[in-house]
C-alpha cells in the first residue's frame, strides 16, 4: 500500500469493528512482539489537560538530552502527529514501515477468526511499535477515552502514572457522575507505580487516593496551592512554585491559558520523581520558556488563536483565561452532536465579552446543526451571531473584522485542526 492508502484503511476501520476488550489488546500486542515492554512508560490520563502534560513532560525529557517517543490523540491536521520521536512526527515512510508490519499481524489474527483492532488500537500498535524500533528510552502516553478499558492500559509496568483535571465528557461511555468518570481515570493506576494527579473535587480526589490506597502505591496530589501566577502578559504566563526544591525562581510558558500552569506543575513533579537528582530544573525552565502547544491557545496569526476546548470543564477554564481581555474579541466556534454544546455556549456567552460570533460547519459526521447552534447562541446572547456554512467565510469574515479585536476560534478539536490546515495550505 501506499502512504495515502494506509490512511485510508485506518480510517476505515470503524466501519467493520468494535470497540475489544484488554484482553484482544493484550493478544495483539504480543503478537507485535510487546512492542511497550521494552519502554519506560510514563502515562497520563485526564478529561482535559492531559495531551499538555504529555507534551510538557516531552520538553523536559528532551532538555536532559533523553530520547523521546511522545504519543498524543486525536492528531489536529497528519496522523504522523500520533507518532512523535525526539519532537518530530515520524516521516510517511517510517509511517507505513510501522503500518504495514501491524497489518500483516493484524491480517493474522483476522484469519483465525479474532476481532480486527479499532482504530485507536491499531494505531496504538502502530505507535509502540515505531517506538521500540527507534529504541527511545521513554515513551509518554496520552489515553485515548477513560483510562481503566483504554488500550494504552495494557502497558503492564510504566514507571509513573499521572492523571490530569478530571470533568464531564464523553459521559455515555464513562458515566454520568465525577466520581465516576475519575473512577474510569484512575483505573490506569498500577502496583509499584508512582502516581500524580491534579486537585479536582473532593468527590474525585477521594476516588482516585482510594484507588492508590487499595494498591499501597504512592499518590501525591498537585493542589491548587502548589503554584502562584506572577504574571499573565500578552505571549506568555509567569508564576513560581511553592515548593523549595525549585527555588525561589520565576517560571514562564509560552502559553496564555491560565489552565497551563497545573498542567506544568504535575509534569514538573512527574519528572522530579521520574529523574530524582539527576534532573536539572534550570533546563526544565528553558524548555517550558520556550515550548509551544499546538491546538491550545496557540496564537496562528497576530491576535488570532486556536484553542481545543470541547467540553463544557474546558470551556469554563478558557473563559478564566480570557476573562480579563478588554479589548474586544471575535467568535469563531463549532461543535460536534454529542457535546453539550448549549452549555457550553451558555458559558461564552455569559462570561465572555465578545463583540460578535461566527458559528460554522466542521468536516464530521457528528458536526452539529450550525443553525441549532445559531439558535443556542442567540437565546443567550444579543451580540449579533453569523452563521457560515464554509469554514473558509466563516474565517475571512472573523479576520476582517480582526482590527482591535483578538479571535478565538474554539468548541471542537476537528474546528482547530481545520483552521491548522487551512492556515497551512495558505502559507
Amino acid at each position: 500500500m501506499t502512504y495515502s492508502e494506509a490512511i485510508e484503511y485506518i480510517n476505515d476501520i470503524p466501519k467493520f469493528t468494535k470497540k475489544n476488550t484488554p484482553e484482544h489488546t493484550k493478544e495483539f500486542l504480543r503478537r507485535l512482539g510487546n512492542p511497550q515492554d521494552e519502554l519506560k512508560v510514563i502515562h497520563v490520563a485526564g478529561t482535559n489537560g492531559k495531551g499538555s502534560v504529555c507534551s510538557y513532560i516531552d520538553m523536559i525529557l528532551r532538555a536532559e538530552g533523553k530520547t523521546v517517543g511522545l504519543a498524543l490523540s486525536p492528531h489536529l491536521v497528519k496522523m504522523n502527529e500520533r507518532i512523535v520521536i525526539n519532537g518530530r512526527m515520524v516521516s510517511d515512510e517510517k509511517f507505513l514501515e510501522v503500518f504495514h508490519i501491524v497489518l500483516e499481524k493484524v491480517g493474522e489474527m483476522v484469519e483465525q477468526g479474532l476481532p480486527h483492532p479499532t482504530f485507536f488500537e491499531f494505531l496504538f500498535g502502530m505507535v509502540v511499535l515505531a517506538f521500540a524500533r527507534a529504541h527511545v528510552e521513554y515513551a509518554v502516553l496520552e489515553t485515548g477515552l477513560g483510562g481503566r478499558l483504554d488500550a494504552t492500559n495494557c502497558v503492564r509496568h510504566p514507571i509513573c502514572s499521572a492523571i490530569a483535571s478530571i470533568g464531564l465528557d464523553h459521559m455515555q461511555y464513562l458515566g454520568n457522575t465525577l466520581e465516576q468518570i475519575a473512577g474510569e481515570k484512575a483505573g490506569i493506576l498500577k502496583p509499584g507505580v508512582p502516581a500524580f494527579y491534579i486537585e479536582g473535587t473532593e468527590e474525585t480526589d477521594r476516588v482516585i487516593e482510594r484507588r492508590a490506597g487499595e494498591l499501597e502505591i504512592p499518590c501525591r496530589k498537585v493542589g491548587k496551592n502548589a503554584f502562584e501566577i506572577l504574571e499573565i502578559a500578552e505571549k506568555h504566563i509567569a508564576f513560581s512554585c511553592i515548593n523549595a526544591y525549585y527555588e525561589d525562581v520565576t517560571w514562564k510558558l509560552c502559553n496564555t491559558g491560565i489552565y497551563q500552569v497545573e498542567n506544568a506543575m504535575l509534569a514538573l513533579e512527574v519528572m522530579r520523581e521520574v529523574l530524582g537528582e539527576d534532573g536539572h530544573p534550570q533546563l526544565w525552565r528553558r524548555a517550558l520558556e520556550e515550548g509551544g502547544l499546538p491546538g491550545r491557545m496557540e496564537e496562528v496569526l497576530p491576535g488570532v488563536y486556536i484553542d481545543g476546548a470541547h467540553n463544557i470543564s474546558a470551556i469554563e477554564r478558557f473563559v478564566e483565561s480570557v476573562a480579563e481581555d478588554t479589548g474586544g474579541i471575535g467568535i469563531l466556534f463549532s461543535a460536534v452532536e454529542d457535546k453539550d454544546y448549549e452549555d457550553m455556549i451558555a458559558c461564552l456567552c455569559q462570561h465572555v465579552n465578545a463583540d460578535f460570533y461566527v458559528v460554522t460547519h466542521i468536516e464530521d459526521k457528528r458536526a452539529a446543526d450550525t443553525e441549532k447552534l445559531a439558535e443556542t447562541f442567540s437565546r443567550y446572547t444579543d451580540k449579533p451571531v453569523l452563521v457560515q456554512e464554509s469554514l473558509r467565510r466563516a474565517w475571512d469574515y472573523a479576520l476582517s473584522r480582526r482590527e482591535g479585536r483578538t479571535i478565538y476560534c474554539l468548541g471542537s478539536l476537528y474546528l482547530v485542526g481545520m483552521v491548522k490546515a487551512m492556515i497551512e495550505e495558505d502559507s
